[in-house]
């Protein structure tokens, strides 16, 4: 059996993505690309499992390309930076594998959200416009084999630290969550 990939993660409310950019850009990261995005999320007995269906857009507002992942993933809900485990398994026939899913374990509901992907080392930096909720900024600090997650946790708390989020605005759920999906 694989092992799940690891990640450190903290996402919180933002009211002013723009300033975020800039914030985001001041602490060194670069940008990559904007996506849309459309997250079904299903009933699954443990955990989250997700259907991501995504288009990337350059900065021209030109389609790249698309596609789809199921992500199944396991997260404690807790206010402030703390470890996902998850599995990603590449989907080449998203609505075929939607009418599986649902005829079998149903659909919980769905996230929409415009996502704007930046990246500092090893941190995804999304600046999301997320249907029915607002904008907020979510950091997932990527790790690998021997990464350390104290390194992690402090180059999210540099992240955080840099961007202005405070304390009071840290989500501590998904956002299929918020939205009482």
């Amino acid at each position: 059996m694989v092992e799940p990939r690891r990640n450190i993660e903290l996402k919180a409310r933002c009211a002013d993505l723009a300033a975020a950019r800039a914030a985001s850009e001041r602490c060194g990261a670069r940008f990559v690309h904007v996506e849309e995005q459309r997250d079904t999320f299903f009933r699954a007995a443990e955990g989250r499992l997700k259907l991501r269906e995504r288009t990337w857009r350059n900065a021209q507002g030109a389609v790249d390309r698309s596609e789809a992942e199921l992500i199944a993933y396991r997260r404690e809900d807790v206010a402030g930076a703390r470890e996902s485990r998850y599995t990603v398994v590449p989907v080449t026939d998203p609505g075929l594998l939607e009418t599986a899913l649902t005829s079998t374990i149903g659909i919980r509901g769905v996230v929409a959200k415009r996502r704007e992907l930046w990246m500092l080392e090893n941190v995804r930096i999304h600046l999301d416009a997320v249907s029915g909720l607002g904008s907020f900024v979510e950091f997932e600090a990527v790790l690998g084999p021997g990464d350390s997650s104290e390194v992690a946790h402090a180059r999210l708390e540099m992240l955080r630290s840099g961007l202005g989020l405070t304390a009071s605005a840290i989500v501590p759920v998904a956002y299929a969550d918020l939205l009482g999906i």
